[in-house]
């Protein structure tokens, strides 16, 4: 999924805390950049306002920390994550079950993949 530029600085200006450089964000893993994708591309089909999105990823976050994360920076995706599933779900674009059997698959997909090999979802991901 391709970042469009212009999309990215608005939501990294509109979003705050988004790990970036001069160029706008930055990501230490390909999954962070496809997240961010994904929260541009919902955002951009009027799903909710980046004051929606900025509300939801706090609450994330203020709940990561009330439960011992230690908010050095290196859990802002997966708080990132949480807040897209859940708005997800709030909107009914699919259920907290369908998103959960969808994590568990790409779990066991991950889990048999050799490294540096795509990950493929198979039947035998949804046990």
């Amino acid at each position: 999924m391709a970042l469009d530029r212009q999309a990215a600085l608005q939501a990294a200006a509109a979003v705050p805390g988004i790990p970036r450089d001069t160029e706008g964000p930055v990501f230490r893993e390909p999954w962070e950049a496809q997240a961010f994708a994904m929260t541009l591309a919902l955002h951009e089909r009027g799903l909710f306002t980046w004051k929606e999105w900025a509300d939801a990823l706090a609450l994330e976050i203020k709940r990561a920390q009330a439960a011992g994360d230690p908010d050095t920076g290196e859990t802002y995706y997966l708080h990132w994550l949480a807040a897209l599933e859940r708005l997800v779900a709030e909107k009914n674009v699919a259920t907290r079950e369908s998103l959960a059997r969808y994590r568990d698959a790409w779990a066991c997909a991950c889990d048999r993949t050799p490294h540096g090999r795509p990950i493929q979802l198979e039947p035998r991901d949804f046990r």
